[in-house]
């Protein structure tokens, strides 16, 4: 080979180098392709999306929302030195505005289901929930199984979007499921009349037992299935579930989040708040 030969192709060389140097789009610091828990810190918001489920979360005489994920958003955001946003959300749509970046990170009582993990990623699970029934009294007063709803004639009340929908279909697979947006409205649907029972996370049902007990039962004495509860996050965002995971076993060890838990769903000490 010539100099002059070999001279053409270190030029074509550094050329072609250059080129692909060029072609590279530069990834700005904090994009959403793997930047939330960046941008988070750089905006000093966390925003939260959550919908309302008692005592998960709701609102106070005062319109001010309270419960048990409220305190886990408070606390994390105090802990990251940021502001906490909370953004409630239709439970048919969460994660949905989750995808669109209507905010940072769902923590809303969120079961972990392969379902949705094709759409999100979940963090390691920070509590466990479970499903129950509340039914009316006069109907289903002498009911004591599952196999006692599994029946053409039974309907079961359920909020949409909710793992108690996939549930139900599993465990009383004959049953008629009527769907509603709040489970405000499947207990008017029982007390109505209309409904045999609702199919919802523990302890809701056991609350409304307690609020109307001339008219509700707890059919069965402990939750029918066991579910971990995560955060959810946006796909690629490994920065951040790194954090999270990391901040839910403090939480964890530390006691704290055992602490809020038995506040919220063993004592009615909040109630006052709220009735």
């Amino acid at each position: 080979m010539t100099l002059k030969n070999l001279a053409a192709l270190l030029l074509a060389a550094l050329l072609l180098a250059l080129g692909c140097s060029k072609s590279e789009p530069q990834q700005p610091a904090g994009n959403a392709a793997g930047g939330a828990l960046e941008q988070v810190l750089q905006r000093g918001v966390l925003r939260v999306g959550f919908s309302t489920f008692v005592p998960w979360a709701m609102q106070d005489k005062k319109g001010e929302f309270i419960g048990f994920e409220i305190d886990v958003a408070r606390r994390l955001a105090q802990d990251m030195g940021v502001k906490v946003q909370f953004e409630p959300t239709q439970w048919s749509g969460i994660i949905p505005a989750l995808l669109s970046g209507k905010f940072d990170i769902i923590i809303g009582g969120m079961s972990i289901q392969p379902q949705r993990g094709l759409k999100v990623n979940f963090t390691i699970p920070y509590e466990y929930s479970g499903m129950s029934l509340v039914a009316d009294r006069l109907k289903a007063g002498r009911f004591t199984s599952l196999a006692d709803f599994d029946r053409p004639e039974i309907v079961l009340a359920i909020r949409q979007g909710t793992t108690a929908v996939d549930v139900a279909k599993k465990f009383m697979p004959r049953a008629q499921l009527r769907l509603f947006d709040q489970e405000a409205q499947t207990i008017q649907e029982v007390l109505g009349g209309r409904a045999h029972a609702v199919v919802a996370s523990d302890p809701f049902p056991a609350f409304q037992a307690l609020k109307y007990p001339d008219k509700l039962v707890l059919p069965l004495a402990e939750p029918f299935t066991r579910e971990p509860i995560a955060f959810a996050v946006r796909k690629g965002d490994q920065d951040f579930l790194n954090f999270l995971d990391g901040w839910i076993r403090m939480a964890t060890d530390e006691g704290w989040l055992a602490e809020r838990h038995h506040y919220w769903f063993r004592t009615d000490a909040w109630k006052g708040q709220v009735e």
